[in-house]
């Protein structure tokens, strides 16, 4: 219920604020208000859901959200020489209103739910079937949910007391042999399995005969396979021609989204391109006056799937470092240039990617490439590292913009940014990549981390 009124109430307030803003300070719908009312539909929707959020967090991440909507749509007015054409009074008004607006009815749904799922006749009992570490991590996140109208009444394992999770021990109540009949009695819903495939018994045998016996109920059954310590991205049921595939780590641009993303890097990256355009000369320049060497430095990175691509950047240092060991620069690093720390700490050198985007090898948004000598080194210390390829590389990222930007001089600091790219592919979005582009204009004016 909470995903589906989330998914349409953002796009419908955003949409509901400019078109009455429009009519009310012009008395008719131009041509132009249409076309944007459409721009901000295809940006909104499907909106997160958000309601299950404390009230500080819903009104960070909505304001978050239309700075960066309203900076992409600014943008593309200025640079096709539209911003004579619409009533900046309108769209000021409405982007205001849009960020109050959605904020307060995602506060008033979130309770809304809240109340719809937690009145008596709705909500729902749930068992859960083992009573290990996972059980124990169930049991906690369904106590959690309690709000949302799930009542955990108990746990069944056949093992002794001595030997289950101490977490679980004290909701236990009784064997394996007992669950249906307790289902019968307590009118419990859900069931949540926890038992590991494999055992004392023959692999997987406690399983069919406990869903053979709980097909006698109406209860719905849930499996929750033993995963801990694995790096899920993307986690997703599919069928492959009539046999069910559980996808456990992939790409989440596939489909729809691979097209999105790939729109977004287009239309941006050339936008970018024609706009900065004299400044790539200027940079250029001085980089040509400031020491001897090339203009561009080219070194190898690992792409998309670990394919190895070429990355370019404007040459900041006297020395070309791209053999098998690499030495990263550092504060003082004597390597740099005068000119070069000063496009390094701007973020100047990295503007010639945005050919590297237009090319496919990157994307605007994305994991920050390592050098192929790192990816050797860093893949055997950091679990998950080489899941970060599962995208195409980025000229910023999720990691860059909360803090973890410049050298990664400690193994402590590299996890860090690991950590924050496979957040990103867990939870990637056009609104999250146009947040993220929206915190890097404003990091690189007073960013001190990269040199």
């Amino acid at each position: 219920m909470s995903t589906v009124l989330a998914a349409v109430m953002e796009p419908a307030v955003a949409v509901g604020s400019l078109l009455a803003w429009a009519w009310a300070l012009q008395g008719h719908m131009a041509r132009a208000d249409l076309v944007l009312t459409l721009v901000v539909l295809a940006l909104s929707f499907p909106a997160r859901d958000r309601t299950a959020m404390p009230a500080t967090a819903v009104w960070a991440e909505v304001t978050g959200a239309w700075l960066a909507r309203a900076g992409v749509i600014g943008l593309g007015l200025w640079s096709t020489d539209s911003l004579a054409q619409v009533d900046l009074r309108a769209l000021s008004g409405a982007w205001t209103s849009t960020v109050v607006l959605t904020a307060v009815s995602t506060l008033a749904a979130g309770r809304l739910v809240t109340w719809w799922q937690g009145r008596p006749h709705r909500r729902r009992r749930a068992i859960v079937v083992g009573a290990g570490a996972l059980a124990a991590r169930v049991g906690q996140a369904l106590h959690d949910q309690a709000g949302r109208g799930i009542d955990l009444i108990g746990c069944f394992d056949d093992r002794l007391d001595s030997r289950l999770d101490p977490g679980a021990r004290g909701m236990r109540r009784g064997d394996l042999a007992d669950v249906v009949d307790f289902i019968h009695r307590r009118g419990v819903q859900d069931v949540y399995i926890t038992l590991p495939l494999g055992g004392s018994e023959p692999a997987g045998s406690r399983i069919p005969r406990l869903l053979q016996a709980l097909q006698d109920t109406t209860v719905s059954v849930h499996y929750v396979p033993d995963l801990l310590g694995i790096t899920i991205i993307q986690g997703r049921l599919r069928d492959v021609n009539g046999v069910p595939v559980v996808g456990l780590c992939e790409t989440p641009f596939t489909g729809v989204n691979q097209l999105v993303k790939r729109a977004e890097d287009l239309v941006l990256a050339s936008l970018i391109i024609v706009l900065i355009s004299p400044l790539l000369v200027a940079v250029a320049l001085g980089v040509k006056l400031s020491s001897p060497g090339p203009v561009l430095f080219r070194q190898r990175r690992n792409g998309l799937d670990g394919r190895e691509i070429v990355v370019w950047k404007f040459r900041s240092m006297r020395t070309l470092d791209n053999g098998a060991v690499i030495r990263q620069a550092t504060r003082g690093d004597p390597r740099i240039t005068p000119f070069g720390a000063f496009i390094r700490r701007t973020s100047l050198d990295e503007l010639p990617q945005f050919f590297n985007v237009l090319q496919g090898h990157m994307s605007i948004v994305g994991p920050r490439p390592h050098a192929v000598a790192h990816n050797d080194e860093y893949r055997e210390l950091i679990r998950a590292y080489m899941v970060r390829h599962k995208v195409k590389p980025g000229i910023t990222g999720w990691a860059q913009v909360n803090g973890h930007r410049g050298e990664t001089d400690t193994l402590d600091k590299m996890r860090a940014r690991v950590e924050y790219d496979l957040e990103y592919l867990h939870h990637w979005s056009l609104s999250l990549d146009l947040r993220i582009i929206a915190r890097t204009v404003a990091l690189v004016l007073w960013d001190r981390h990269a040199y």
